[in-house]
């Protein structure tokens, strides 16, 4: 607001040297010394409102110019038929000077009051308190304007009538406005709202009146002009407006708003059309992930989260070239594209990066420091698409942060060892995404009627370039990586969708799933299971949910109320893995349990070790007196199963009968079944395997 001060005070100088002139008896001319502060009123207000536009609406300058140029040909249009005597001294008069300048007046007034206008219109909502002030202001100044140059016209104007005062008015309300915008009132307390196509239909309108007036009666040629320019420009902007709106619209999908860089729509956007264009020309993708930034998040709060990332995004603007293209994938992930860059320049740029990512960070009172790790892949050497690129950028940007070197070059060989323990982020964003992730089934037998009770899913990951891997080789990664919402998600709409698929070949079968802390801890989880099994018309009760013991003591109090839920919707509670922890027995009288699973190393060494057998039975026995079901894990042998059976466990399930199998091979295996008789002694139910005391090949 210095701009809009100074120019108050340009009139104040003009005022004053007036006054002093006239209180001492001179005639004061017009032009006069007097004028170069008003006129400096005028350029100093059109610069105030230059800024505003720039700072507020930088990509909306033009439409603002046009609004303001229709909006003030239309009002002097209207204002040279009223002014028509003044304009014709202009034109014929000896004071054609003195005239002109009297007529500029009240012009450069409406002009400035068509510019405040057309910034409301181009924003389409109200633009910040007090700006009616300002409008008010002017039209005070437009009207003692032109009747000071009537008055002049004639010789007839004297100082200190009541048009004096006028001024002083309208110069006290804008300054009223200059000092409300400068306390900086917060948002959502805006005032001036002008719908968008204000100012371009009421010049119109303006314009056709005088027009249409001048058929009727003498109007001078200047107002007859005005209008006309008025109609012809008064069309540009209602169509460059929408040109400009659909810029921003698109600017918007693709620019990120907290950090205000390109976002990942924009990323696979222009990354693209780079690599098609530079042919042969080698370049590089730098991935950069910040190291234990979810901490500071979840310590400091998301606010404090955003604000880091914010700075980090113009500390990475700043430490590279206009040609380069920097942008946030999301989280804590930041892209940079680097053009006609070899091996050793982006090794040379991520340094740099790492450095001025590592000054601390000022977050309103608190300070921080935060390092970056960040991976390499080189166009067109180790990819010649974006995907392959941010693919292989991501891994060794994993590889950097496992080993704590800072910044890694992919190479192909390295990155790749051990990385069923490192699959990188993007690889498990894949997963979810890609349809990668698949179940296998394990049957859960009856083992006093032989009947298949249900199934057991578990997961397995099918991945492009390692093949089939099992839970141990991913699950941590996914919690790791905060994903693991995501991937039970996946989980339980797969073993959903085969429930239902069962039921409808006249086969009920229920599903277990296991689920991670951050699931079951979950207070939606309940919710989502009702809604997915309402989609596949089933009930919940087809459905077991098994959890830890540890997860039982880590948050007993949350996990106490979802599964209270869970078990009230139907759903049966399964506690995986009994007796392998070291956790109180008292959450099986507390907690809402239906079931434990006995570990399976209890079961296995049970046939050769005396204490393990003690175990087993005596755990099987305190299940019973609880009121809860037990089924026993990893049945690998006949000796097992029969002593299973013969010590009242309820439930068995194990290599012995079926190893976890695709969906397919399982109703191969339970048509199989069907063959042959559901009751009777082991020899019936698994004659193959009835003399077997060897474990089950899988």
């Amino acid at each position: 607001m210095i701009l809009a001060a100074g120019a108050i005070s340009c009139t104040a100088a003009g005022d004053t040297y007036y006054i002093l002139m006239s209180v001492g008896g001179a005639d004061v001319p017009l032009p006069s010394p007097a004028d170069v502060g008003y006129t400096g009123f005028y350029v100093l207000m059109l610069a105030t409102l230059a800024v505003v536009i720039r700072r507020r609406l930088p990509d909306m300058t033009w439409p603002v110019v046009l609004d303001a140029v229709v909006g003030a040909l239309g009002a002097s249009a209207v204002l040279a038929v009223v002014m028509d005597p003044i304009l014709s001294a202009v034109l014929d008069g000896p004071r054609s000077l003195a005239m002109a300048l009297g007529a500029a007046y009240p012009l450069l007034d409406l002009l400035l009051v068509a510019a405040v206008i057309g910034i409301a219109a181009t924003t389409g909502r109200s633009i910040g308190r007090g700006w009616a002030l300002l409008v008010l202001g002017l039209l005070t100044f437009t009207g003692a304007d032109i009747g000071y140059a009537l008055l002049e016209l004639n010789n007839v104007y004297v100082v200190g009538t009541p048009l004096d005062a006028s001024w002083a008015l309208g110069l006290a309300v804008i300054g009223t406005w200059v000092v409300m915008q400068g306390r900086n009132e917060p948002p959502g307390r805006e005032t001036l709202a002008v719908p968008s196509q204000a100012v371009p239909a009421l010049a119109t309108v303006a314009s056709l009146s005088v027009l249409v007036l001048g058929t009727q009666v003498r109007v001078v040629p200047p107002a007859v002009v005005l209008a006309s320019l008025t109609l012809a420009l008064a069309a540009l902007p209602l169509v460059f407006r929408q040109r400009i709106r659909l810029a921003d619209v698109l600017h918007q999908a693709r620019t990120d708003e907290l950090t205000g860089l390109p976002n990942r729509r924009a990323l696979y956007t222009e990354v693209p059309s780079r690599l098609a264009s530079s042919g042969r020309r080698r370049s590089a993708v730098l991935l950069l992930d910040l190291d234990k930034f979810k901490e500071i998040n979840d310590s400091l709060g998301h606010d404090v989260g955003d604000t880091l990332l914010a700075q980090v995004a113009g500390r990475l603007s700043g430490q590279l070239r206009s040609a380069d293209l920097l942008a946030r994938m999301g989280g804590d992930e930041f892209v940079i594209h680097v053009d006609n860059c070899g091996v050793d320049e982006a090794r040379a740029v991520a340094v740099k990066l790492r450095a001025a990512l590592a000054e601390p960070y000022d977050l309103g009172g608190v300070t921080v420091h935060v390092n970056a790790s960040i991976g390499i892949s080189c166009h067109p050497d180790q990819g010649q698409d974006l995907t392959m690129l941010l693919r292989r950028a991501d891994m060794a940007m994993y590889k950097a942060k496992s080993t704590h070197s800072g910044h890694f070059v992919y190479d192909g060989g390295e990155v790749t060892t051990g990385l069923k323990q490192t699959h990188p982020l993007q690889t498990l964003k894949d997963a979810l995404s890609g349809d990668q992730l698949l179940l296998h089934f394990q049957p859960k037998i009856d083992l006093g009627t032989g009947d298949v009770r249900g199934v057991e899913a578990l997961v397995r990951w099918q991945h492009p370039d390692l093949g089939l891997l099992e839970p141990d080789d991913f699950l941590q990664r996914f919690e790791e990586a905060g994903l693991m919402p995501g991937l039970t998600g996946v989980v339980l709409g797969k073993a959903m969708d085969q429930a239902a698929a069962w039921a409808a070949e006249g086969q009920p079968l229920t599903v277990a799933v296991n689920l991670s802390a951050p699931s079951i801890i979950d207070s939606g989880l309940p919710a989502q299971i009702d809604a997915m099994a309402s989609a596949r018309g089933l009930s919940p009760s087809v459905l077991v949910v098994e959890i830890t013991e540890d997860l039982l003591v880590a948050d007993r109090d949350r996990a106490c109320r979802v599964l209270a839920t869970l078990r009230d919707m139907g759903v049966r509670i399964a506690v995986d893995d009994f007796g392998k922890g070291y956790s109180s027995l008292s959450y099986l009288r507390e907690l809402p349990i239906d079931e434990l699973k006995l570990d399976k190393s209890f079961v296995l060494s049970m046939t050769e070790d005396s204490r393990a057998t003690a175990l087993v039975v005596s755990t099987i026995d305190l299940a019973h007196s609880l009121g809860l079901g037990m089924t026993a894990e990893g049945v690998e042998n006949a000796d097992a199963y029969r002593a299973l059976s013969d010590y009242g466990c309820d439930v068995a399930q194990g290599f012995f009968m079926s190893k976890p199998v695709p969906a397919t091979e399982l109703d191969a295996w339970l048509a199989d079944r069907r063959q042959q008789p559901q009751t009777g002694p082991l020899s019936i139910l698994y004659p193959d395997r009835a003399a077997e005391g060897a474990p089950l090949t899988p």
